[in-house]
């Protein structure tokens, strides 16, 4: 694994924005492919193995929460436990998700968290590295198959769903990266051959003579696929109207377990000594000096707090009032422009590649810069 410097392209930002990527400019560089990385195939198989793996821990992992009643642990509001595992019992279907992973070419692959219910990054990991290795790297290879594989995990959704009317599609109106995201992972339903439809979450109504969710056309939506996490859903005032089960929701309410941070302790006490974990407790007295403290729904980095080497390190944010989990501090790699993060992505049950985020600061943000990769 190597970091490389790269030739930029004169013509990018315009390739970008013919493939539906508006936002590679945001925060003063997002895309960034003055630099590159550089994998061996040996790392690739070992990163799509430690993948499948950690999806493996996780699916265990949620079947045991729901089992052993466990998900006041993890702030899960009462009110939706039984929503939540009849979510998992019904065996309602998953589309994606993203592990971020410690990973500097040697040893194995440490899973800091799980993107599981509203993971981004996604049209950038899929079309726009793709399109720059095919233009300047097209001799060697890419570990990534996200577009071939979310098409064909749609078509396995509306198979097992007996999908036969519209799906809609929702986000926050004026947020241009979830736009971004949710309009590619539309443009993937439709060439799966779903009616896929977008609305905004502010456009979502209640009829309440009909209990069920409208669009603006006061037609139900009865599938619905929503970039807005569940623990947003489940507390506000619209919450209750899920549990009337007229609506299902991709990601499912299982999803809920997987996305909250607490399931990081969950995982190494189910699995402890796991090569792909890092010890996580809802204590921090277990773990000695060196630790990282994550807010149960912390997104973006926010209130996330590190203490290493005898200094703290903290992130602002919103977060923190919902509890904590501890998790033991694994150095992000820095190859010379700043700590760097692998993503590597699920579709399904299988893994589908990598992407790789830097950062001056070891807490990895919405900020952070996109750099891509290719494999020899």
């Amino acid at each position: 694994m190597k970091r490389e410097s790269s030739v930029q392209r004169p013509d990018w930002q315009r390739q970008f924005e013919d493939l539906g990527f508006h936002f590679h400019s945001a925060d003063g560089g997002y895309w960034d492919e003055r630099v590159c990385f550089q994998l061996t195939t040996e790392e690739v198989d070992r990163l799509e193995a430690a993948t499948d793996e950690l999806h493996r821990l996780c699916m265990s992992a949620v079947g045991h929460v729901i089992a052993e009643g466990r998900m006041g642990e993890l702030a899960i509001p009462a009110e939706f436990h039984d929503y939540v595992s009849h979510s998992w019992r019904a065996g309602e279907p998953s589309l994606y998700g993203r592990f971020d992973l410690c990973f500097d070419g040697s040893g194995e692959p440490k899973m800091l968290e799980y993107n599981a219910d509203t993971p981004t990054s996604l049209i950038e990991s899929a079309i726009a590295q793709w399109n720059w290795q095919q233009e300047l790297h097209a001799d060697c290879d890419q570990f990534n198959s996200l577009h071939e594989k979310l098409i064909e995990r749609w078509r396995e959704i509306a198979s097992s769903l007996r999908l036969a009317g519209p799906m809609h599609f929702a986000c926050v109106r004026d947020n241009i990266e979830d736009v971004g995201n949710l309009d590619y992972l539309r443009d993937t339903a439709m060439q799966a051959g779903i009616d896929a439809r977008h609305i905004a979450v502010e456009e979502i109504g209640w009829d309440d003579a009909r209990s069920t969710f409208v669009d603006m056309e006061e037609r139900p939506i009865t599938m619905l696929f929503k970039l807005y996490p569940w623990e947003w859903m489940m507390r506000e005032s619209f919450g209750p109207h899920l549990l009337a089960g007229k609506t299902r929701l991709i990601e499912p309410a299982w999803k809920s377990v997987l996305s909250n941070k607490g399931i990081l302790a969950i995982l190494w006490e189910l699995f402890p000594g796991h090569p792909n974990l890092l010890p996580a407790y809802f204590e921090p007295q277990r773990l000695g000096a060196d630790y990282v403290r994550k807010p149960l729904y912390s997104r973006e980095g926010e209130n996330v707090t590190i203490h290493a080497g005898g200094a703290t390190r903290h992130s602002l944010g919103t977060y923190g009032a919902e509890g904590y989990v501890y998790q033991a501090h694994a150095p992000l790699p820095n190859f010379g422009g700043g700590y760097v993060v692998m993503g590597s992505w699920i579709v399904g049950d299988t893994a589908a590649g990598v992407c790789l985020r830097e950062d001056a600061s070891p807490i990895t943000r919405n900020t952070s810069r996109f750099v891509p990769h290719y494999f020899i």
